[in-house]
């Protein structure tokens, strides 16, 4: 209810005004039932405007610093996460992971949509760097539809440093539907796993026209100063 009342009568009408962005291909998201939006990540932004173009709820798994954070500061972040209906995940490698699968493909089980950035981590630049395999896992575990969706512009709306956002507008596009129903039974083969990943970020970078690197994000970020990343 409360993220409803958010996107819809708060937070949804002032930012649908103020940003206007543009979606292309929104017939191929099925209207209900399970489905895996898998998108490219240039902003934290991209949590925001993705669920915020669909007539349906749009659940996200967010890194759970984002939900202890102390102050009015932190209730104001854990409040927007929460309203943008995001689940705090621990992403720190080993049982975490397996628990983040987990509570994915418990959210798909519900029927909901759910958002994934296959890169793991936004992009540092603007470019498109290698996927992370437990896209395909949870692709392959749950037998849900995968949408591939390119975030376009968002990286300008909230350029990295920033402390607001710039009136610019951002574009969605849905692509078609993606088919690894070839693949069922073999989420166990880590050659699969990586081929699955690999097809989705192939389709990222062709429907947002971003530069490819195969290098995951995480490793450019860390040689990069803290105020970059």
């Amino acid at each position: 209810m409360f993220y409803w009342l958010m996107k819809n009568l708060v937070i949804g009408p002032i930012l649908l005004t103020a940003f206007r962005p543009w979606v292309r291909g929104i017939e191929n998201v099925p209207r209900s039932g399970a489905v895996i939006l898998a998108s490219n990540h240039l902003s934290f932004t991209d949590s925001v405007f993705l669920p915020l173009v669909l007539d349906r709820r749009v659940v996200f798994l967010a890194k759970s610093d984002y939900f202890t954070g102390r102050g009015i500061k932190g209730w104001l972040i854990r409040m927007f996460f929460e309203a943008s209906g995001q689940l705090p995940i621990d992403r720190s490698g080993g049982k975490a992971s397996e628990a983040s699968l987990n509570t994915g493909l418990k959210v798909l089980a519900e029927g909901y949509a759910l958002g994934i950035y296959p890169e793991g981590t936004r992009s540092p630049d603007g470019v498109m760097y290698r996927g992370r395999t437990g896209v395909a896992r949870m692709i392959l575990e749950s037998g849900v539809p995968v949408v591939p969706v390119a975030m376009i512009d968002t990286e300008k709306v909230m350029p990295i440093g920033s402390k607001m956002p710039k009136v610019v507008r951002p574009g969605v596009i849905f692509g078609e539907p993606l088919d690894f129903s070839r693949f069922q039974g073999m989420e166990g083969d880590r050659f699969v796993l990586r081929s699955i990943t690999d097809e989705i970020m192939y389709e990222l970078g062709r429907l947002s026209g971003q530069e490819y690197r195969d290098v995951y994000a995480t490793t450019v970020k860390d040689k990069r100063p803290a105020n970059a990343r």
